[in-house]
């Protein structure tokens, strides 16, 4: 009986419906504004046709790869999403400022992007600062989120992992503040703000308060760096103050390199300055399968960027149809999440993870001798359109 009313109550609010396009889709559209983010944006809102226009930037390496297995997935599922598509290289010859500013236009547009790796070269050819860390700065990414999550079906030699990293990403190390003071002599800045450390921490205790978490650990180097980390660890305490229900630590980087690989299960939330982040990030994913199974995603007040949790362009797999998908779907999934696509995003990664979970169809990276294509026709293959009640 009770199903039955459910299914008269979500007909009766159908009835009241009308756009144009299936009534569910109809549905999350109506819902947009009602329902926020967390710790991000409020969900962009949907055209008449209730569809979601969104900025797609491939990056380099096997991004371009990446993204049309993204594509191919949400063609086979109907996803109600429109990707407005660029592309930008340093290493391409697709480097303009023209181009720069065209991504950074449809991205503001759009409030919500999906993109690949963009490498930045090593080579000084009088611009410190890449288009990675401009576009980050231009909209203000300041909180990278990476989910680390064991897969169900990959073993690995920590199971059931389940923690969370958080990184302030527009400061730091990476502040592009180099100059050779004398012939011989790099000086490289390092920028901690106390307003950027308390938005960061303030982010994080938000984010374990909202997703039902009970620990927020910092990460940082306070005993050498006194004055720079000195002060984010002050500020993470401050912040922690503001919510007794959360159990705080703090832990020096060298040190939770050391713990994630012996005990990671001990850690629940971890909140970090830049360059800490990006090391601990890639540390974890290795903990989980690699690079190709961690999503990640990046949020400041009114944008979502998603992409993958350990950014790597995978040069040596371009054109080899090797790459492992995984983590980009798994990003798009949470991309329809963040959309109220919640129909959509169930169904795209209820698909990828039913795949992994088989052991039928596994990329080389995780043992495995299936492409990019056989993993994404399995995921097309395990799809299913379930009524929403």
């Amino acid at each position: 009986m009770m199903a039955a009313a459910l299914r008269g109550s979500v007909v009766t609010l159908a009835k009241g419906l009308t756009g144009t396009g299936p009534w569910w889709q109809q549905l999350a559209a109506r819902s947009l504004n009602m329902t926020a983010s967390l710790g991000g944006p409020e969900a962009p809102p949907a055209r008449a046709d209730a569809t979601f226009k969104v900025t797609m930037v491939p990056g380099d390496g096997v991004g371009p790869e990446l993204m049309t297995a993204v594509k191919e997935v949400f063609k086979a599922g109907d996803v109600p999403v429109e990707f407005e598509e660029f592309h930008l290289s340093e290493v391409q010859h697709m480097d303009s400022d023209e181009k720069l500013e065209q991504v950074l236009a449809s991205m503001k547009t759009n409030r919500v992007a999906m993109k690949g790796k963009i490498n930045t070269p090593m080579e000084f050819k009088g611009e410190l600062a890449g288009f990675e860390m401009k576009i980050r700065r231009r909209l203000d990414l300041f909180a990278n989120v990476v989910h680390v999550n064991s897969l169900p079906g990959y073993s690995t030699r920590h199971n059931n992992l389940d923690l969370v990293i958080i990184r302030e990403q527009t400061e730091g190390e990476y502040s592009s503040l180099e100059h050779e003071s004398v012939p011989g002599v790099i000086e490289c800045l390092k920028i901690i703000t106390r307003e950027k450390s308390r938005r960061i921490a303030k982010f994080a205790f938000d984010y374990a308060t909202k997703k039902g978490r009970s620990k927020v650990t910092a990460v940082h180097k306070a005993n050498i760096m006194k004055l720079a980390d000195g002060l984010f660890l002050q500020c993470c305490a401050e912040v922690a103050e503001l919510y007794p229900k959360i159990k705080y630590e703090n832990i020096i980087i060298d040190n939770c390199c050391m713990q994630l690989v012996q005990n990671p299960y001990q850690f629940d939330v971890l909140v970090m300055p830049n360059l800490y982040g990006n090391i601990i990030d890639n540390l974890a994913a290795g903990l989980v399968g690699g690079a190709g199974v961690v999503p990640g995603e990046s949020y400041s007040a009114e944008y979502a960027v998603f992409e993958t949790g350990a950014r790597h362009p995978f040069a040596q797999a371009v054109g080899r149809n090797i790459a492992n998908p995984t983590a980009m779907l798994l990003s798009a999934a949470n991309m329809l999440h963040h959309l109220n696509l919640e129909y959509h995003s169930n169904m795209v990664s209820d698909a990828v993870r039913k795949v992994i979970k088989q052991g039928k169809v596994r990329t080389r990276d995780l043992g495995g001798y299936s492409t990019t294509g056989d993993f994404v026709q399995a995921v097309v293959g395990n799809l299913r359109h379930r009524p929403m009640y």
